[in-house]
């Protein structure tokens, strides 16, 4: 039983602490967990009624619900053709520079219905679930425009109503300047400032506000501009960061005092120092870095020595990292960034948690939280990253209810057996 009791976030050393319970017990009533110890401690003091579900996790490897802190989940389209292009040598650079990138997907989302693009969602969501995922959050970034993305953000709050699965919501309409602006550059900043932001806020659609800070993107005055605005209408920042090139946005994270900073594959030792001093998280997408076929990494291990909490997400996107496998980010985490099993998994539970200002009711289990539970089909923890490309996920409970029973989704039996 990987409890991951303890301090959060977890730095340095704190990091390889999972508060293993061999031969634990856990019991949760009305959605929350009540006990977590000893089976002996559980034969004691804890009670069952006769209506009571158990789960017989002998032989296996009981975790926290994997915590996803950075997908991009509604979107419409698939852009399997400009993958094609990279595989022959263009660049991700290139292709946004004749329109493909993330314009492409802009074109096809607009274009989409609400009900399409929910239906993909749900589709998402269910694969994530599978996978263990049982809190995610889930950026806009593909409307561009003041409609569009209030539109993906409604989107985002209807699924959250019909899914078991939890959403944290980030407006994210700095993810590029759309081609109708291009040439207008700073009326589509203030858009974003003026217009935009003000409508997510009043409506409450979002928690987080995101900005693309790259070249190409938006420059370091502009992602601050913008970020500045968010945080006076009551969003938190939060940004992309010194993906492509080293733009400073690592530094501006730690300025802004960001929720994280996310990619960081270039980021300077001066702004990586910087966010450990200001205690702003790191979020590693070691998928994105794996599809695009960089060379360079983020620098995880420098991270953790110098005390900058370290998360991992998948960054789900249709342009580079189409995947919701959590488990395929472990693996990866630990086989390219230098991560060790223990490493990967707080990055995956707890610290990425923190991220979302969610690990107050999720990322370990411990008696008070959410009872968001995954049962591994695994003798052991390091079995993760050593067998890449393979769901372990055998049950998954989710706020206290089974959701996923013996590899299957059984939320909606759940819901109906509740209902009656």
């Amino acid at each position: 039983l990987l409890t991951l009791k303890g301090p959060a976030p977890r730095v340095r050393g704190e990091m390889k602490n999972l508060a293993i319970i061999e031969g634990g017990c856990l019991a949760a009533r009305e959605g929350r967990i009540v006990f977590v110890g000893t089976r002996d401690a559980f034969e004691a003091e804890v009670s069952m009624e006769d209506s009571a579900t158990v789960i017989d996790a002998s032989d296996r490897v009981v975790t926290p619900g994997f915590v996803d802190c950075h997908t991009h989940l509604p979107f419409a389209g698939s852009r399997e053709a400009e993958f094609s292009r990279r595989l022959a040598g263009a660049t991700y650079q290139q292709i946004a520079e004749e329109g493909g990138g993330i314009m492409s997907t802009v074109q096809a989302t607009r274009q989409a219905t609400d009900e399409e693009l929910l239906d993909t969602v749900l589709q998402r969501m269910d694969r994530m679930l599978l996978e263990g995922v049982t809190t995610c959050e889930a950026k806009s970034g593909y409307g561009l425009t003041v409609q569009d993305e209030l539109r993906l953000l409604r989107v985002l709050a209807r699924a959250r109503e019909l899914h078991p699965m939890d959403i944290v919501p980030t407006f994210l309409g700095a993810h590029t300047v759309p081609a109708e602006h291009r040439q207008r550059r700073e009326d589509y900043i203030r858009l974003v400032i003026d217009k935009m932001i003000p409508a997510v806020a009043a409506d409450r659609l979002a928690e987080f506000c995101d900005v693309f800070c790259e070249q190409g993107a938006f420059s370091l005055q502009e992602s601050r501009r913008i970020l500045q605005a968010g945080i006076k209408a009551g969003l938190t920042p939060r940004l992309h960061a010194d993906q492509l090139t080293a733009c400073g946005g690592a530094e501006l994270a730690a300025e802004v005092k960001a929720a994280s900073a996310d990619h960081l594959e270039r980021a300077t030792d001066e702004g990586l120092g910087l966010m450990a001093q200001a205690g702003v998280p790191a979020v590693l997408l070691p998928g994105a870095a794996f599809c695009m076929r960089e060379k360079h990494s983020a620098p995880a291990r420098k991270m953790i020595d110098l005390g900058v909490a370290v998360a991992i997400a998948t960054d789900l996107n249709p342009g580079t990292c189409n995947s919701e496998s959590m488990q395929l980010m472990i693996a990866l985490a630990c086989l390219n960034m230098g991560l060790t099993a223990e490493e990967a998994i707080v990055a995956a539970t707890l610290n990425a948690a923190v991220t979302i200002r969610r690990n107050e009711t999720v990322g370990t289990l411990e008696a008070g939280k959410l009872a968001d539970i995954l049962v591994l089909d695994v003798p052991n923890y390091q079995q993760l990253p050593y067998r890449p490309g393979i769901n372990h996920v055998n049950t998954v409970v989710k706020n206290g209810v089974l959701v996923v029973r013996d590899r299957l989704l059984s939320y909606e039996e759940a819901r109906d057996e509740a209902a009656s």
